[in-house]
């Protein structure tokens, strides 16, 4: 079958208009595509900012704490002794326990003492027989000498007589009441109230030959002492920085706050007072001894307990406080991270002064209203990303938005 010359050229003649058409409408899309796709603004693909937890800075004045070693000592010691000779007859405590003033704890054999007492009294009631005798006998000489019935000397000799039972029954008296003591003194008792030790003695043991044995301790430990020592060194440091003005004084070591660090780290919930500094420098270290009166209610802090005192002893003006997991802390120095009011984030160094609680003391570096961050360090890596500060709550604490917003996100999910 054959085809028209003429229509054969007609179908080639519509192809190439078609694909003329073609090109022209692929070229106008990719034409409106280029200008639809503008190039994009500055910024406009960067990632949002990320969300970092931040402190506000505010200046003011900072107690300057100082931690200190110290040793704990009971506030009042008492050794209970034998005080008489003899045999102990009963141990009337129990170790280990709370005991009163005047309370027994020991019983010494008293029998000695006892017939000793008796025969005391029996010399006491013979000695004011012959003074009743003696003074009757001056008494009746007194008008015979006035009547020159009797010598002089006769009547001295009644009056001296008379004076002699007078001695006599004072001495009767006083060994009347030595007997007395000694006889109290077999029943051994506290001298204070307290916690008390281990018998030092048992029963049957001879005590108080030649010596006053000890037989128990007796110890009150509420409250508690603790004895602090300090470098005088820092002590004159710390007076000249007052002096000049650098630091201002804490007020009164009389009523100035004295916290316990325990062995293990731990802190004392109990505040100490500051009682006094002592005045005399320690030859051989060349410290001072402070003393700290703590309480101790449940008996928690025992003698001799090693513990590490935080006091303050001067202020700073002008000071700030961070929280320390938002100061970096390397062989270079300490720095933290500053948030801009345009979301970058820059690497400041700063000057770290001493502790308070959970927090740093920052002396320079930073300035009052700048935003540092505490948490979301690790969203901070990569290059230079953006940074949008949020209110930071130490662990714990209870941030109100949060739990509508985990409704919320519940409300989503379901």
């Amino acid at each position: 079958m054959f085809i028209g010359q003429n229509v054969l050229n007609g179908l080639l003649a519509s192809a190439q208009q078609r694909g003329v058409l073609a090109s022209t409408v692929l070229a106008a899309l990719l034409a409106g595509c280029g200008q639809g796709a503008a190039p994009p603004a500055a910024g406009a693909g960067a990632p949002p900012p990320v969300e970092v937890g931040a402190v506000t800075v505010t200046q003011g004045t900072v107690g300057l704490m100082t931690e200190l070693p110290g040793r704990t000592e009971a506030s009042r010691v008492a050794q209970v002794r034998a005080r008489v000779a003899g045999i102990v007859q009963r141990q009337l405590f129990r170790e280990g326990s709370e005991v009163k003033a005047d309370q027994p704890l020991f019983e010494i054999d008293a029998a000695p003492y006892r017939a000793t007492l008796a025969s005391a009294q029996a010399s006491l009631a013979r000695a004011e027989a012959n003074l009743m005798q003696a003074q009757a006998q001056a008494e009746r000489y007194k008008p015979l000498l006035d009547a020159n019935a009797i010598s002089q000397q006769d009547y001295v000799n009644a009056v001296a007589a008379h004076k002699q039972a007078q001695a006599d029954v004072a001495i009767g008296k006083a060994a009347v009441q030595t007997a007395q003591i000694n006889v109290g003194y077999a029943a051994v008792s506290s001298p204070i109230s307290g916690r008390i030790g281990r018998a030092l003695v048992t029963e049957g043991a001879l005590v108080g030959q030649g010596e006053a044995t000890p037989l128990a301790l007796v110890q009150r430990i509420d409250p508690m002492f603790v004895n602090i020592t300090q470098p005088v060194a820092d002590v004159l440091r710390l007076r000249a920085a007052i002096a000049s003005g650098k630091l201002k004084s804490a007020g009164d070591k009389a009523t100035a706050a004295v916290r316990i660090v325990l062995d293990d780290g731990s802190l004392y919930p109990l505040p100490a007072k500051l009682l006094f500094s002592d005045l005399t420098v320690d030859p051989s270290s060349s410290q001072i001894t402070l003393r700290a009166e703590v309480p101790n209610p449940k008996g928690t802090l025992l003698p001799g307990m090693y513990v590490r005192a935080r006091l303050e002893q001067a202020a700073l003006n002008s000071a700030m406080l961070l929280p320390q997991q938002a100061v970096q802390r390397s062989s270079q120095g300490d720095s933290v991270k500053v948030v801009a009011a345009d979301g970058s984030v820059s690497t400041r160094a700063v000057k770290i002064g001493s502790a308070k609680d959970d927090q740093w003391v920052v002396l320079e570096g930073l300035q009052a209203g700048e935003q540092v961050v505490v948490d979301g360090f690790q969203k901070l890596q990569g290059k230079a990303p953006r940074a949008k500060p949020v209110p930071w709550s130490p662990l714990g604490a209870v941030v109100a938005p949060a739990a509508p917003a985990s409704a919320a996100a519940s409300a989503t999910r379901s």
